[in-house]
C-alpha cells in the first residue's frame, strides 16, 4: 500500500473502537488520553495530523504543535510502560510539504496504564472514556494486575469449608497437611478468612458469599423458548455447590438429558454417543466457572438444552487479552488459582487446549464448529449444534448387515471417512467429501464411485451435473426428500 492509499483509509476511515484522528493543533497532553484509552483497550491506531472532517492538515502551520512532542508523548505525558510503534508519513499540503504520524498502540496486557496525572481511560466504541474507582477497579482484575478471586471475605472462616471436598484435595495431592494447612499454601485462607477462591473451591455453601454463583440447567421441547400458557421447559435444576461438586453433579444430570445414538467409529464398530460430544459441552461448562468474571454479580451461568442445540452463557466479558478472534491460540486465565485446583481435580485444561479440543471433537463427531459470542458485549456464549434432524437411520443392526466386518476391512481411510459421515448423516454430496477428506474433486468422486460400486452407496439425482446429486448407504434411506 502507497502512501497515497495510506492516507486516503487515514482520512475516510470512520473513526471506532480501534481508530481515531486528531488536529495537530490539540496539545499533546491532551492526545495522552487517547493513547492510554487503545492501551487499556484492544489497541488500535491513533492519527495525528489529520482533522476530524478527513482534511490532511500536518505539522507545519502556526497553531500546530511540533511533531516531536506528540512523539515525547509515552514518556512525558503516560505512565506504565505499553508497546507502540509509530510511523511518520511525507504529505503534501496545498504548496508545502508536511508530515502526518500515526501511532500504533499495542493492548498492554498485564497492567493498567494512566496518564500523568493518574487519570485512566479506556476506549469505548470511538470515544477514549475517563473510568471511575470502581471501574479502574475491574479494569485491574481484567488485567491481572489484581484478582478478584484474592480478595478476603471477612465474614468466612474456615469451619465454612466442606470437609469431604477438602479430604478429596488432600488425598489427590498425597500430602499429610491439615486441610486448613493446605488452603494456606494455596493462598486461598489467610488471616483465618477464606478467600472468593477458597470459598467457590471448598465452601458448603458458596452462594452464601456470592449469591450468583451457581449453575442453572434448562431443558426445553423445541428449539425455542416460550413462556406463559407455552411454556415449554421439561428440566430445570440449580446447582450452588463448590465448584469441584458442582461440576461433577452436573455432569451427572446433563448426560441424563441427551439422546444417545450409534456412531461408527474408525475401527468400524458401532458404539453408543450422546448426541454432542461429551468432552465439548463438559469443557464449554468448565470454562464458564473457571474463567468467569466473578466480580459482575448481576448473572449467573446457564446452560439450556434445546431440541437442536446447547447453549452455555456465562456473565462477564472474555478475561484480558482473549478474543473471539484468538480464543484458540491464547493462553490466559482469569482466575489462576481456582484453575490450578480444579486441574488438579482433574477438570481443568489452559483456556485455548480446552476451546481447541472442543473444535476437534466437534469435527470427530460431524458436528458443526462451535459458535463463540459476546451477547450485548458483557457475556460469553457457547452454542453447539447437533444433528439430531439428520439422523434418519433405521436401526443398527440394518446397518451392519449392510456394513460387514469383512466390507469395512476392505475400506480404506477415505472410504472409511464417507461411511462414518452418511451413517450420521444420511447423505452426501460431492462437495462435503471434498471437505472432510480434505481432497480434490476428481479424488472425492473416485472415493464415492468406489463406495457406489462395492452397493454401499446409492447414488442419487437426474444427471451427472445435478447441483442437487447426493450419496446414500443402499436401502436405509428416504430417498423422496431432498435437502
Amino acid at each position: 500500500m502507497n502512501n497515497f492509499d495510506v492516507l486516503e483509509h487515514y482520512s475516510h476511515d470512520e473513526e471506532g473502537q480501534y481508530f481515531d484522528r486528531k488536529s495537530a493543533r490539540i496539545k499533546p497532553k491532551d492526545i495522552a488520553r487517547h493513547l492510554v484509552a487503545f492501551a487499556n483497550g484492544n489497541g488500535g491506531e491513533l492519527v495525528i495530523g489529520i482533522e476530524d472532517d478527513g482534511e490532511i492538515s500536518g505539522f507545519d502551520y502556526p497553531q500546530a504543535n511540533p511533531l516531536n512532542d506528540f512523539l515525547d508523548i509515552p514518556f512525558t505525558y503516560c505512565k506504565g510502560d505499553f508497546r507502540y510503534q509509530y510511523q511518520i508519513y511525507d504529505v503534501e499540503v496545498g504548496d508545502r510539504k508536511d508530515q502526518v504520524l500515526v501511532f500504533e498502540v499495542n493492548p498492554s496486557e498485564n497492567k493498567v496504564i494512566k496518564t500523568i496525572d493518574n487519570k485512566v481511560y479506556l476506549r469505548v466504541g470511538d470515544q477514549s472514556k475517563l473510568l471511575s474507582h470502581d471501574q479502574i477497579t475491574q479494569l485491574e482484575f481484567d488485567k491481572g494486575e489484581r484478582y478478584f478471586e484474592d480478595l478476603i471475605l471477612e465474614d468466612s472462616s474456615y469451619d465454612d469449608v466442606d470437609m469431604n471436598t477438602i479430604d478429596e484435595y488432600r488425598s489427590i495431592l498425597k500430602t499429610s497437611l491439615s486441610g486448613e494447612e493446605i488452603l494456606k499454601a494455596r493462598n486461598l485462607l489467610k488471616n483465618g478468612h477464606l478467600t472468593y477462591a477458597g470459598a467457590l473451591l471448598f465452601a458448603k455453601y458458596p452462594t452464601q458469599f456470592l449469591p450468583n454463583a451457581r449453575v442453572r440447567v434448562l431443558k426445553f421441547d423445541g428449539n425455542k423458548m416460550h413462556t406463559g400458557e407455552r411454556l415449554n421447559i421439561s428440566k430445570d435444576k440449580n446447582f450452588e455447590e463448590n465448584l469441584p461438586t458442582l461440576l461433577k453433579n452436573i455432569r451427572e444430570f446433563i448426560t441424563t438429558l441427551l439422546k444417545e445414538y450409534q456412531f461408527l467409529d474408525r475401527d468400524g464398530i458401532f458404539k453408543t454417543v450422546s448426541e454432542y460430544p461429551e468432552f465439548a459441552w463438559l469443557e464449554g461448562i468448565v470454562n464458564s466457572v473457571t474463567h468467569r468474571d466473578y466480580s459482575f454479580r448481576g448473572d449467573y451461568i446457564r446452560v439450556s438444552i434445546y431440541d437442536d442445540r446447547l447453549e452455555v452463557f456465562s456473565p462477564g466479558k472474555l478475561p484480558n487479552i482473549v478474543t473471539l478472534d484468538n480464543m484458540i491460540e491464547t493462553r490466559y486465565s482469569r482466575n489462576p488459582r481456582i484453575a490450578r485446583v480444579l486441574n488438579e481435580f482433574g477438570f481443568v485444561r489452559e483456556l485455548n487446549e480446552g476451546v481447541k479440543r472442543i473444535y476437534e471433537e466437534m469435527d470427530h463427531y460431524f458436528l458443526n464448529k462451535p459458535i463463540y459470542s459476546e451477547p450485548n458485549n458483557n457475556a460469553v456464549l457457547l452454542v453447539l449444534e447437533n444433528n439430531s434432524k439428520d439422523r434418519k437411520m433405521k436401526t443398527t443392526k440394518e446397518i451392519t448387515h449392510l456394513l460387514t466386518p469383512e466390507l469395512l476391512r476392505s475400506l480404506d481411510e477415505s472410504e472409511m471417512k464417507i461411511i462414518q459421515y452418511v451413517t450420521v448423516h444420511g447423505r452426501i454430496n460431492i462437495k462435503k467429501t471434498k471437505k472432510i477428506l480434505g481432497k480434490g474433486d476428481t479424488y472425492s468422486r473416485r472415493r464415492l464411485k468406489n463406495l457406489q460400486d462395492k452397493k454401499i452407496l446409492r447414488w442419487h439425482g437426474t444427471n451427472k451435473t445435478d447441483p442437487y446429486q447426493y450419496y446414500s448407504l443402499e436401502d436405509l434411506y428416504d430417498t423422496s426428500t431432498n435437502s
